[in-house]
């Protein structure tokens, strides 16, 4: 059975200065990438959103993989580019708006409806057009994750089913070809694959 395997990047240097899109991956985050590549050995395609902390992810696998990445653009975190960088607690509470008013663009974000069905299509146009016979793996966002998920499971969106708190670097994994999930998102550090298994 093939799986995708659902990532979101690890840890950020975050530069309020720098447009959110444009945010490298910190050493952390990239040796977190790294560390999982070797667990990712029945994986025959890579994809990942245009944002510099997805594809700084993609790169990481792809290099330990021999796996040249795809950019998707529809893979992108729910835009959010109508405020730019928010403090922290500013953009929790921004989140939860998101979140539990999906129809709604909070302060000109995205609507979460709309954010949700551009990674649907992303991932049903992946899953459809991807021709290699192993396994797949994202590289994306927790947001958008959190939108699929829920929409996998045939759940209302809700931010109970983002990825823990703590910085990313979690898999969600999705059985192909009929995308089932449990919506359990695991830490890169404790993921296991099916073809390592």
């Amino acid at each position: 059975m093939r799986s995708l395997y659902f990532l979101t990047h690890a840890e950020v240097e975050i530069d309020p200065s720098v447009p959110v899109s444009d945010w490298p991956l910190s050493e952390r985050g990239r040796a977190r990438h790294a560390a999982l590549s070797p667990k990712l050995r029945g994986v025959t395609g890579i994809y990942c959103s245009s944002e510099r902390k997805a594809w700084d992810g993609a790169e990481i696998l792809s290099a330990a993989l021999r796996i040249a990445p795809r950019i998707i653009e529809t893979l992108g975190e729910n835009d959010r580019s109508a405020t730019g960088y928010l403090p922290r607690e500013e953009f929790e509470r921004n989140a939860d708006a998101f979140f539990s008013r999906p129809d709604e663009s909070v302060r000109g974000w995205e609507t979460a409806r709309a954010a949700q069905t551009r990674i649907v299509a992303a991932i049903d146009g992946i899953v459809v057009t991807d021709r290699s016979d192993g396994d797949i793996v994202v590289v994306s966002h927790g947001g958008v994750g959190a939108l699929l998920c829920a929409a996998l499971g045939g759940h209302d969106i809700d931010r109970k089913y983002n990825q823990p708190a703590g910085g990313g670097g979690h898999v969600m994994t999705v059985a192909l070809p009929g995308m089932a999930t449990d919506c359990r998102w695991v830490p890169f550090e404790t993921f296991r694959s099916e073809a390592a298994a």
